[in-house]
């Protein structure tokens, strides 16, 4: 049952509250986007790192960013929890909002402290991740039978508004950042998320408010365990257990890999293995849950493996604002090309602007002319179809990157307008993957299922950053970098086809799981 301080809302009329959450998602966007996207070329530059050698900052960097990522596509399992069982949506936002407020705080005033700076970090990843599967929801909650129809013109505005706040992000960031110095480049996302939270409060009275919601006895996890550990055991329940051993023992890498990569180690040993022995023997559960939940945990178990499929390509997306903006600095820009906008683009780090416009370009050109144009060719772009070749094409702009790595590292000057091409490759890569994901997910999803299948599409993009943590530590290792020394190639062009293949061999096995994959049609029938 809902809540509401308000009079209802007219009936087949938008919501007069959705105004607040989108301009809260606007003002949130462009915070988040503003401090992600300086945070390498800060860091490299920074007396944060002055105590590695030069050659060592920009992989510190690196693995300073992809460890934020990882906390900010982990926490939305924890505000999840919050909102359902205790807070409601709501509370849940309003207090982690605060808390994204206080990182933006600390990275303005602690731009000279190391553990300010990371205080800040933690804090914004808190925050940022605890919002992110809440929000969205908390949209549809506004919306009733009679007005249902209008909620997709909302979501589409919240599309657009992530989009519109990460480019203007990009673009004007990384002049902040030069021109005005990182205090005030990262004060400005602080005050745009203390806008964004007191334009989601001044609402407050105007929303309609879903109470958390009680333990459901036939939920996700509920059905594990009983297949488990209900009746008997079987080789079901010896792999799980040996999967809870495993997470367990997985905290004694932590001396050797830190809490962040032993932790997530730990958690997908846990994830897989009691996955794997959940669907052994998941019909022992039938008769203590409806079969209705049954087959739901069986159907998120099968979109997973797409799931763990997909990582690969998230390790390759996140390094835009990486790695790809690293080798940017070693590049040339063309102010003298009568076409580049020399009054406004002045830094490698904008180059990232180009993703949310190409994106917003992209969508509607794929809806409209792509993806008929192949339908009339006889090619049928499914959803799993059109993930399987985005993964492809990211591996595609990686090699791209990497014959520009390869002309950097022959002395000669590069333009870095050349850097549009493996943009423009990666982001229609991103809109075959990620646009499609959530779409697939839903699809597949029983609708009691839907929520866990969001925390675990976020988590995915964790796992892709973990990808990244693991080779960066990898190439730090004497044998590797001979290795890779022998081949001729720097180590940065190395890494470069490295991702590449690996984006590859992604590619085939997700296209082969695709073809065995039983596809399932989770809509509501009215």
């Amino acid at each position: 049952m809902s809540t509401n301080a308000a009079a209802p809302s007219t009936p087949g009329k938008m919501p007069r509250q959705i105004p607040y959450i989108i301009g809260n998602e606007a003002c949130e966007r462009f915070s988040f986007y503003g401090m992600r996207n300086i945070l390498v070329p800060f860091l490299v530059s920074s007396v944060l790192l002055a105590y590695l050698p030069e050659a060592d900052r920009d992989g510190a960097a690196k693995d300073i960013f992809h460890t934020f990522v990882i906390g900010v596509y982990f926490f939305p399992l924890l505000g999840g929890w919050l909102s359902d069982r205790f807070f409601g949506k709501y509370n849940t936002v309003f207090w982690l909002s605060l808390v994204y407020c206080a990182g933006h705080a600390c990275l303005a005033l602690f731009e000279e402290n190391r553990t300010g700076f990371y205080t800040g970090l933690f804090l914004i990843a808190l925050g940022s991740g605890g919002i992110k599967p809440l929000v969205s929801a908390f949209v549809g909650d506004q919306f009733d039978q009679s007005n249902k129809t209008l909620a997709k013109v909302v979501y589409d505005a919240f599309y657009w508004t992530i989009n519109f706040g990460s480019f203007f992000a990009s673009l004007l960031m990384p002049l902040f950042l030069r021109e005005l110095g990182p205090s005030i480049a990262f004060g400005i996302p602080g005050i745009l998320m203390f806008v964004a939270t007191v334009i989601f409060w001044s609402g407050r009275h105007k929303y309609i408010h879903e109470p958390p919601s009680p333990r459901d006895p036939h939920g996700f996890l509920a059905v594990v365990k009983t297949s488990l550990f209900g009746a008997g055991s079987g080789g079901g329940t010896v792999l799980a257990v040996a999967g809870m051993v495993l997470a367990v023992a997985s905290l004694g890498l932590i001396p050797a890999l830190g809490f962040v990569k032993a932790a997530l180690i730990g958690l997908g040993v846990l994830i897989a293995l009691v996955g794997i022995g959940a669907s052994m023997q998941l019909d022992r559960a039938r008769g203590r849950h409806p079969d209705v939940a049954v087959e739901g945990v069986r159907a998120v178990l099968r979109i997973l493996i797409v799931f763990a499929l997909v990582t690969p390509f998230w390790s390759l997306f996140d390094q835009k604002a990486s790695t790809w903006v690293l080798q940017g600095a070693d590049m040339r820009i063309p102010h003298e090309s009568w076409w580049w906008p020399s009054w406004l683009v002045k830094e490698a780090a904008q180059m990232q602007a180009l993703n949310p416009i190409m994106v917003m370009a992209l969508i509607p050109f794929n809806n409209l002319v792509l993806y008929p144009a192949l339908r009339r060719m006889g090619f049928e772009p499914t959803a799993l179809k059109r993930m399987g070749f985005g993964i492809a094409f990211s591996g595609l702009a990686w090699i791209v990157a990497g014959i520009v790595q390869l002309w950097i590292d022959g002395g000669d000057p590069v333009s870095l307008a050349w850097q549009i091409l493996p943009y423009a490759l990666l982001t229609f890569g991103e809109v075959l993957v990620s646009a499609t994901g959530l779409e697939f997910a839903y699809s597949q999803a029983p609708k009691s299922m839907k929520g866990t299948i969001m925390s675990f599409w976020l988590l995915s993009v964790s796992y892709g950053n973990l990808w990244v943590l693991m080779t960066n530590a990898a190439v730090r290792n004497d044998a590797v970098t001979s290795q890779i020394a022998s081949t001729g190639l720097s180590e940065n062009a190395f890494l470069m086809f490295f991702f590449a293949a690996f984006a590859f061999v992604a590619a085939l096995l997700f296209g082969w799981y695709a073809k065995h994959y039983p596809m399932q049609d989770h809509y509501r029938t009215v």
